[in-house]
């Protein structure tokens, strides 16, 4: 009698398209022989789109939850007033003395539709992640009386500045609250998963945000050809080293382009190409439109140096290790990195391939990229030290990350069923 298959609802508040980590893991899932079901988000335009497309490649089952102003106009209205409601109530009142009905809703949006979705058929396991989630996650779970795992990619109480300490504590109502249930936790960085150790005594498995290899055969010579340099985001916004390249680059006389992939916030995008125009002339820099999840690493596949200029504004900046990262790595591409805690750790590890400065030290930082740029041949070894640091250990098929993944929910199944 062949063995029954173990069912795993994959839960994200966010769209699929815009989260790696649940699609990876629904991918992997899948492919190591589990009966998967997504539940995702979807309301915004160029994602939904991607969504769509992104459905055309997957064989396992998915159930949106849309409140997109064009295709669900009403559950948008009710989605943004219950939580308006609910986030004025919680901070009225103060976290700690509204009941959970009140804050999760706060901090989640579709909170509700999430557990009506990933509630209507049966499951084994739920495994969920984006901090609109995890509460879901939970109290479906409790719902279907099934175990549930939780995926802390981000520290989600050191997310926001001291202007803004109400969400923070939010956060914590909602951790307090979903953590200790779950029968498994994993995290995207060693430091980050230390912080939960640290706040919780829950110690979540690390998986990093690393992705399958896209390797070509690596060039022997870029004499003459023009340094080129990018950076992706899912937005475009302050924050994230870019006027410091951009001063750098300047400083250090560098002609060349700077690629640039991003959902665009326009007043930022003006602001950035004249203060680029003006403060580097000999920079060009190019826009292109945002990719879909499957085609990041081949699109990062020829640059110099991939751009991961992390400020240190916020607790978790200091702790996270991006999958802009891993994405430049898994395409044989060098890493410029802000000397946040993570990032400086994991330059040590990849030597040649990464380039480490500190935040604001534009002076250092234009020394590093002058060598770089009068160099054809450093560029060329950084390339292989990149593309020889992503086959040894940061790729998605390690087992580290993929193997860790599987491991952690086969371990929930002392049945064997799998």
């Amino acid at each position: 009698m062949a063995a029954v298959r173990a069912r795993v609802c994959v839960v994200t508040a966010g769209h699929m398209s815009t989260c790696p980590r649940m699609l990876k893991a629904a991918d992997a899932l899948h492919g190591a022989g589990f009966d998967v079901r997504v539940v995702s988000a979807s309301h915004t335009p160029w994602a939904v789109e991607a969504d769509r497309t992104l459905r055309l490649t997957r064989a396992w089952r998915w159930d949106l939850v849309d409140y997109a102003r064009a295709t669900a106009r009403g559950r948008q209205v009710i989605t943004g007033a219950r939580r308006r409601i609910a986030h004025a109530l919680t901070v009225r009142f103060g976290t700690s003395r509204v009941p959970a009905a009140l804050f999760v809703r706060s901090y989640s949006r579709a909170h509700d539709e999430l557990v009506r979705a990933a509630t209507a058929q049966p499951t084994d396991l739920l495994y969920g992640g984006t901090t609109g989630a995890l509460a879901a996650v939970a109290e479906a779970a409790r719902r279907l009386g099934v175990p549930y795992g939780l995926d802390l990619e981000d520290f989600h109480t050191g997310e926001r500045s001291a202007q803004t300490a109400e969400l923070s504590t939010i956060a914590e109502r909602v951790e307090c609250l979903a953590l200790p249930g779950a029968a498994f936790l994993t995290a995207s960085s060693p430091m980050i998963a230390d912080a939960y150790e640290e706040k919780y005594g829950l110690r979540p498995r690390t998986i990093h945000n690393t992705f399958p290899l896209d390797l070509r055969d690596p060039v022997e010579s870029l004499e003459g050809i023009p340094l080129r340099f990018y950076w992706f985001s899912q937005t475009l916004g302050p924050g994230r080293g870019l006027e410091d390249f951009i001063r750098a680059a300047a400083l250090a006389k560098i002609a060349g382009e700077l690629h640039l992939r991003a959902g665009i916030q326009q007043p930022y995008l003006d602001e950035l190409m004249r203060f680029a125009r003006d403060a580097a002339p000999r920079l060009t820099i190019r826009l292109h439109e945002p990719g879909s999840p499957d085609a990041m690493v081949p699109l990062s596949r020829g640059y110099d140096l991939g751009l991961s200029g992390e400020e240190p504004t916020v607790v978790n900046r200091c702790l996270c290790l991006g999958n802009k990262i891993f994405t430049y790595l898994a395409a044989g591409v060098p890493v410029l990195l802000s000397a946040t805690p993570a990032q400086a750790r994991l330059g040590q590890d990849l030597g040649k391939a990464a380039i480490v400065y500190k935040s604001g030290d534009v002076a250092g930082l234009a020394e590093r990229l002058a060598c770089l740029a009068g160099n054809p041949d450093a560029r060329v070894q950084a390339r292989k030290a990149a593309r020889e640091a992503a086959q040894r250990r940061w790729h998605w098929e390690h087992p580290d990350d993929r193997g860790a993944l599987i491991d952690v929910v086969r371990s929930v199944f002392a049945d064997g069923r799998d």
